[in-house]
């Protein structure tokens, strides 16, 4: 999981972060302007960032020892275009989003549509949803997965940092069941530390109960 002495940090700003949003322009949704937490972050961020640095770096080098070959160069953008529309074209009316990070390409899977409240069985008609991520998975296997859990702040911080995790899981388990490499996919829960709307209000606690898939290259570098 992220180390504590990130979450203790990253508390510290939440409150800038809520207040600033953007319409997030696939879902129409209000989402946390990454700018806006971009610039409130300071030695936060630079904590999450380099957890999370770590960790895919530990997924590619665990790729690269499974024999999966990098990517170089002008490759890395394209190899990601095409994998991103195969996932808008499969995934369109689904109520999971694609958003384009950089190279980075993240599904935003909300939490009604995943799992029911306080659960970490995955819903039976999210299945054939999975089935169409991990088709297109398969496909391009020379990116890693990491698999996100998140929640509102309702409730104990300790409790929700747990339950995040194993819905992580459960996606991830669900992924690996459909055949994607073990070596590709690292699961993380966030609790309710990663808001990307404010939790003042049902809806904006409801878009915070999600899981991503954040899908990014193996690189030669």
């Amino acid at each position: 999981m992220i180390s504590r002495i990130g979450v203790l940090l990253l508390v510290g700003f939440l409150t800038f972060a809520i207040g600033c949003t953007t319409t997030d322009p696939y879902t129409g949704e209000e989402r946390v302007s990454r700018t806006a937490i971009g610039a409130g972050v300071g030695a936060a961020a630079g904590a999450v960032v380099g957890s999370i640095t770590s960790r895919r770096n530990r997924t590619q080098r665990a790729m690269i020892g499974a024999g999966i070959g990098a990517l170089a160069g002008g490759a890395i953008g394209h190899y990601m275009d095409r994998q991103e529309a195969e996932l808008r074209e499969q995934l369109e009316g689904t109520g999971v989003s694609v958003t384009r990070d950089g190279d980075n390409i993240i599904l935003n899977m909300p939490g009604h549509i995943t799992f029911d409240i306080d659960r970490t069985d995955i819903k039976p008609e999210f299945e054939d949803v999975l089935d169409s991520v991990a088709l297109v998975l398969a496909e391009y296997d020379q990116t890693g997965i990491e698999v996100a859990g998140h929640t509102d702040i309702t409730g104990r911080v300790e409790y929700n940092m747990d339950l995040s995790e194993r819905r992580a899981q459960s996606v991830g388990r669900a992924l690996l069941r459909r055949g994607v490499q073990s070596v590709r996919v690292d699961t993380i829960g966030f609790g309710p530390h990663q808001p990307i709307a404010t939790n003042e209000t049902a809806e904006g606690r409801a878009m915070n109960r999600r899981v991503e898939l954040t899908l990014f290259p193996l690189t030669a570098d």
